[in-house]
């Protein structure tokens, strides 16, 4: 591997997911990496990736050094810079603090456990829809309708709804995957987005006439310093919110599950002892987190690494790298569900630490237990794909024989 060429954002690493073998070398021999650029891309600039979760932890707890605030996405080709500054994971306190402010008092663990009953109703609800079935695609069938449903009740959506917005978010966030956007980055930002600003405007016009008790209430009527959030702002909370909550848990549940499958002792552990299914679940959030990367923007000339950061570089932080970093873990590459580590799933501490943690891990906790419990010989029946993308770290299809 040549490491003075590696662009470790490059499509063709990414083809089976995030590319493990890259990140182990850059990890022992050049753990703050200069890449020239992005070859899907070409109008982007190079970066510097962060592979090692001491320095992950570094650049994520200094915001005054390495800012959100010109993108959080690595390419500056994707979704539209508007949009992605709009949302307050692309902000720096104060007014990232202020906004997310709003939302806190939801997701506080408190506030997320009396939403267990409803939950659990709703993954009732979607697994026995599959009754009778032989096979099914464990990412469309079953992951997707329930995080849609669990997010959209949040949101206040009509389950009809749940679909048509997932689609949209599949489509916004796998920018780069040629089969969710065969038309690339123009016609997501010319034919997709435009629709989804119109559709979340009306909600926002009926919560105007009828304010509700829902997530998008908090976005209409949220005040910060006097002031309400403009209609953008408005839309770029909303978009936020559900990807998180499309994206987030249906990208760790789908790749447990596949682990489980792959590794039928770790699942026999769990079967024998569902108390197990926590420890289980954070392993599954150290091994295979939703998001890929966040970047960060150097705001002034800086040394990480003992690498010169200069004043405007883009610094990627690469989640699956510094989750399986050798100096935190034993056997990092191994799926085991009684080490119940602490990890850097939901980021690595600081201001942008993930507001939805209680959400996920609920919501985790309850599709892997249920699925071992009424699955418990579920097999993979096909080849896995996965989303071409970065950022969203996800399969894309699972197929599987639901009783082995």
């Amino acid at each position: 591997m040549d490491l003075e060429t590696l662009r470790v954002a490059d499509n063709a690493l990414w083809e089976a997911g995030p590319p493990h073998d890259v990140f182990t070398t850059l990890r022992s021999q050049c753990p703050v990496h200069w890449s020239s650029g992005i070859t899907q891309t070409p109008g982007d600039a190079g970066f510097w990736s962060v592979t090692r979760a001491e320095d992950v932890l570094t650049v994520s707890k200094d915001w005054q050094t390495y800012s959100s605030a010109s993108n959080f996405l690595l390419t500056d080709e994707g979704v539209p810079l508007d949009l992605v500054k709009g949302m307050f994971i692309g902000m720096d306190p104060p007014m990232h603090d202020r906004i997310k402010a709003l939302f806190q008092r939801a997701f506080t663990p408190k506030a997320i456990a009396r939403h267990e009953p409803a939950i659990r109703e709703i993954t009732d609800r979607v697994m026995l829809s599959l009754a009778g079935r032989e096979e099914c695609d464990l990412v469309t069938d079953l992951a997707q309708p329930v995080v849609a449903r669990v997010i959209g009740s949040f949101m206040g959506l009509d389950p009809e709804d749940d679909k048509p917005w997932a689609d949209a978010i599949n489509t916004l966030l796998g920018f780069g995957d040629p089969v969710l956007n065969p038309g690339g980055i123009d016609q997501l930002v010319m034919e997709h987005i435009p629709p989804m600003y119109e559709k979340c405007m009306k909600l926002v016009a009926a919560r105007r006439a009828n304010p509700t008790e829902d997530m998008m209430s908090v976005l209409v009527f949220a005040e910060i310093d006097g002031d309400m959030l403009t209609d953008l702002e408005i839309f770029a909370g909303f978009v936020l919110m559900m990807a998180a909550g499309n994206d987030s848990t249906k990208a760790t549940y789908t790749s447990t599950m596949r682990a489980l499958m792959e590794h039928p002792d770790q699942r026999r552990l769990l079967l024998d002892d569902l108390s197990l299914v926590p420890s289980a679940v954070e392993e599954a959030l150290r091994m295979f987190p939703a998001f890929a990367h966040f970047r960060r923007t150097a705001t002034k000339d800086t040394v990480l690494g003992g690498c010169p950061i200069k004043k405007g570089d883009k610094v990627a932080m690469w989640y699956p790298s510094s989750n399986r970093d050798e100096d935190r873990y034993e056997d990092p590459d191994r799926f085991d569900v009684t080490r119940n580590p602490e990890h850097q799933a939901f980021g690595a501490g600081g201001r942008h630490f993930c507001l939805g943690t209680a959400l996920a891990r609920l919501e985790l906790k309850i599709l892997v237990e249920e699925t071992v419990k009424r699955f418990p010989q579920m097999s993979i029946a096909g080849e896995p794909s996965w989303v071409i993308s970065q950022f969203s770290s996800q399969l894309k299809h699972l197929p599987v024989r639901l009783h082995g």
